[in-house]
Formats: structure tokens, C-alpha cells, sequence
């Protein structure tokens, strides 16, 4: 699923700034600026590290230039890890929503796309292998 644009150097860094800008702009129009510049130079600042993180395993294979199957390995076992830890954390949220008396959005709906996605990701890679 790598691109060259992906394994560039640059691509982390530059989405990055652009989530950071974008952030900027939606915590701005939200009426709270200073989260905004707060969010953006956080954001920044993450590019940076990983742009000027010199010759670190770790951010060469985070940035895309430095990726080996190794790291490819890596990245699939964390991705996996990441995904189960947030569902847990949908459906916990979910049920303390449903014991408050609510209708337990919008985990209702994350929980539901991430069953979905799950599914059909077994379909798919099934029919592959």
C-alpha cells in the first residue's frame, strides 16, 4: 500500500503541518484560537522531529525513507495494537454513555464502522490469500 509519495521523507512532516493548519482553522472558527496555535505548533513541532530526527531507526522508518520488512512487520503488529486498543476504548465510552441515560453517540456510530471495516477487511484479505 506504499506510495513514493508515502516513503518520501517529507510526507509525515508535511501532513503534519497541513493537520496542523487545518486544526488552526476548525478550533478557530470554534471560538478557541489559542487551542489553535497550541494544536499547530504542536503539530509543527511533531514534523520537525521526525524531518530533522537524523538517523534514527525508529524515524527513518516512521518518516518512510528508512522502511524495511522488518519495520514493515512492526508497523502491521503496532497498527493492529492501536486499532484494538481504540475499540476497547469505543465500547467502554459507549457503555458508560448507555449507564448515564444517553444514547451512547457517537460511539455508537465508531463502533459500527469499525466492525464494518474489520469485516470486510477479513473478506478482502481472505479472497487475496
Amino acid at each position: 500500500m506504499e506510495t513514493e509519495m508515502t516513503r518520501s521523507k517529507w510526507f509525515i512532516p508535511g501532513f503534519s503541518v497541513a493537520l496542523g493548519v487545518v486544526m488552526l482553522a476548525a478550533l478557530w472558527i470554534g471560538g478557541d484560537p489559542t487551542g489553535g496555535v497550541i494544536s499547530l505548533a504542536i503539530l509543527v513541532a511533531f514534523g520537525a522531529l521526525v524531518l530533522l530526527g537524523g538517523r534514527s531507526e525508529t524515524i527513518r522508518g516512521l518518516r518512510g525513507d528508512g522502511r524495511d520488512e522488518r519495520f514493515r512487520q512492526i508497523d502491521v503488529a503496532a497498527t493492529a495494537i492501536a486499532g484494538t486498543v481504540t475499540i476497547g476504548v469505543i465500547i467502554v465510552a459507549f457503555v458508560v454513555e448507555v449507564a448515564r441515560g444517553h444514547d451512547g453517540t457517537p460511539y455508537t456510530w465508531l463502533g459500527a464502522v469499525a466492525g464494518l471495516a474489520y469485516l470486510a477487511a477479513v473478506v478482502v484479505l481472505r479472497m487475496r490469500g
